[in-house]
């Protein structure tokens, strides 16, 4: 959610932002808002005057009282009485009117960053750098779920029965290698001076509003039934609820923290979910960043989130590039995102395996995350995310990298103590 003082004073920036996301459909709300932002403004103006007309009021029926002049107080009383009634009135439009200006507030897109390149959606997304050399082995590559049941590690079928499509059994040593990946994630982002979390798994509706446009809500989350609650989609909800309502000192910014949880989502849309593999599911498991800080330390932080994935990756062995999101493919929270993009060497292309963004203070001023600066001056914090790592999807990058042409998989050195010194899966284990 933006400023408001930003349509006031620079309605033509809004507009301009909104052009460029190409949701054209939304430019009526920006004059929506200004007039009913008026209308709000006179009545706080009009509730503030009868309020001090009131109180001199009740000065002089204090002094008509102590005059001994009750007729004439009585009098004054009902005219108290009438100006009281005005200011319940505005009072009850006036909060229809917040809560009008509101809805419309959060629709709004957030005002992007002027190095995001304007585009319609992910197919003009802008590849910015390449990390580690893209190879294709001289032996066939298999889909990653035919890989994982040559080393008897997943059963979709059984899952299939119990709970649909869009889950999975993992089983063995890739069930072990999917741990295994996830603590070392933990420790990689511990080593670079995160602090660890495990946060709720459960939010309230307060916390999704703040931290999720509604069109993200209803393609993402699944509601629990009869309850205020619903579940993660990503760490990063619970996470930047954490801060809600809270007034943060500057000195302790910022905030760097790495959280792990399963997280849960509906899939809506024309992805869908597959039937044979793991890519895009109902239920995973994800290694999170998330910052909060002050405004001017944002971009430096965006850079070195995204570095962090990067990094990891590369201890895999996996090559990756990264991509920068045109404005059409941002969510409307974000100011600037890129993806992290792992090498699929049987498709001989990269495909996405982490996301990181900065939201500017859109989720702060939701929740109303504030920060205490030392001239004592409060101000909104800006938030950050982005993935470090999440299996099972990133297991497809893995398992297709390090295929040996014997069908086993070659454990790198990075992640073998966490696989109990195993150098591979398969028939070169030992």
């Amino acid at each position: 959610m933006i400023d408001i003082k930003l349509i006031r004073e620079n309605p033509d920036i809004v507009r301009e932002n909104i052009k460029k996301k190409f949701q054209n459909k939304k430019l009526p709300l920006v004059d929506e808002v200004i007039d009913l932002d008026k209308k709000n403004r006179a009545a706080i103006t009009e509730i503030e005057a009868l309020r001090a007309q009131r109180t001199n009021i009740s000065k002089q029926i204090g002094a008509l009282m102590s005059a001994n002049k009750k007729d004439e107080a009585e009098a004054i009383k009902a005219e108290s009485q009438k100006i009281g009634d005005r200011i319940i009135e505005l009072e009850a439009s006036q909060e229809k009117l917040q809560d009008e200006i509101k809805q419309r507030m959060m629709i709004i897109p957030n005002i992007i960053d002027a190095s995001v390149p304007v585009g319609k959606d992910d197919s003009e997304n802008v590849e910015i750098e390449r990390f580690g050399e893209p190879k294709v082995p001289d032996f066939t590559v298999p889909y990653h779920t035919e890989i994982m049941e040559s080393l008897n590690g997943i059963d979709l079928d059984s899952a299939r029965r119990v709970a649909g499509n869009g889950f999975y059994y993992l089983k063995g040593d890739i069930a072990r290698l999917h741990s295994a990946v996830l603590s070392y994630a933990r420790d990689f982002m511990i080593d670079r001076g995160f602090t660890y979390c495990v946060p709720p798994y459960m939010i309230r509706s307060q916390v999704v509003d703040g931290v999720m446009s509604f069109a993200e809500m209803d393609a993402m989350m699944y509601k629990i039934e009869g309850e205020d609650l619903y579940l993660i989609g990503t760490s990063e909800h619970s996470m930047i609820g954490k801060f809600i309502d809270q007034i943060i000192p500057e000195e302790e910014l910022p905030y760097t923290l790495t959280s792990y949880s399963p997280c849960f989502r509906k899939e809506k849309g024309a992805h869908g979910i597959e039937e044979r593999g793991v890519y895009r599911i109902h239920q995973f498991e994800k290694q999170e960043m998330i910052v909060i800080c002050k405004p001017e330390d944002h971009m430096t932080w965006y850079n070195k989130l995204w570095q962090n994935t990067v990094d990891f990756f590369r201890t895999l062995d996996i090559p990756v590039r990264t991509l920068e999101c045109c404005s059409g493919d941002l969510a409307d929270l974000k100011v600037k995102s890129c993806d992290v993009e792992a090498w699929s060497p049987r498709q001989k292309k990269y495909f996405e395996v982490g996301s990181c963004s900065t939201l500017g203070d859109a989720q702060a001023r939701r929740l109303k995350i504030r920060v205490a600066g030392k001239n004592g001056k409060k101000y909104f914090a800006y938030t950050l995310n982005n993935t470090v790592v999440a299996p099972p999807r990133m297991l497809i990058a893995f398992l297709e990298n390090n295929l040996q042409a014997d069908g086993s998989i070659a454990i790198p050195t990075a992640l073998q103590p966490y696989m109990g010194g195993k150098k591979f899966i398969g028939k070169n284990a030992k």
